[in-house]
């Protein structure tokens, strides 16, 4: 049987994935080959990878995740400012952060992170910080690679602002393209 590589997301709303649209358009110029963008479409708050799943496990995964998402209740996000990981001046990740209800979403997140741990799936190790991806350092990317980067993102004025109302959470397949990962939804869970 065939795994379907997986994790589970709050999807975006138009506002925002068009305000990060043009925020990535703006951060891409020609002169800087060493980061793989992420296609706008693709952008999405990730609430857990899961890696790879069997298609008879999606059942009892979204049951679990419909038993965190109980008793939360739709909630505000935003988009806040521009950033990268580990930080600026030798960035591995370029995001931007998340706003808003963020105590709300971190629950949501730890309940989802417990209700699968009951099923086999590993703990997050590291502490949950919400943003949302636009891009990633290649590998081969030299130390002023990641200096000139880290410049751009430092000297982008990016206030956001771009709100969202979350009322569900999206179990999401991930495959891998040569043009980069396409995303299905499987299942979405709404919050009540």
């Amino acid at each position: 049987m065939e795994k379907i590589r997986s994790f589970i997301a709050i999807e975006l709303s138009d506002e925002v994935s068009e305000s990060l649209s043009s925020l990535i358009q703006r951060l891409k110029p020609e002169k800087h080959p060493q980061v793989k963008w992420v296609a706008a479409e693709g952008v999405h708050l990730t609430l857990k990878f899961l890696g790879g799943v069997y298609s008879d496990q999606i059942p009892g995964i979204t049951e679990a995740i419909r038993s965190a998402a109980r008793g939360v209740p739709p909630f505000e996000l935003k988009v806040g400012g521009l950033g990268a990981f580990p930080n600026s001046q030798q960035p591995r990740v370029i995001w931007v952060a998340v706003a808003g209800d963020v105590k709300r979403v971190k629950t949501l997140q730890r309940g989802i992170d417990d209700a699968l741990s009951h099923l086999g799936f590993p703990r997050e190790k590291r502490p949950f910080t919400p943003h949302l991806t636009l891009g990633r350092m290649k590998d081969r990317a030299s130390s002023g690679d990641k200096a000139r980067i880290g410049k751009l993102v430092t000297a982008t004025e990016y206030a956001g602002g771009a709100a969202m109302r979350v009322t569900g959470v999206s179990l999401m397949k991930s495959t891998l393209t040569p043009s980069g990962a396409v995303y299905n939804r499987l299942e979405s869970i709404v919050l009540r």
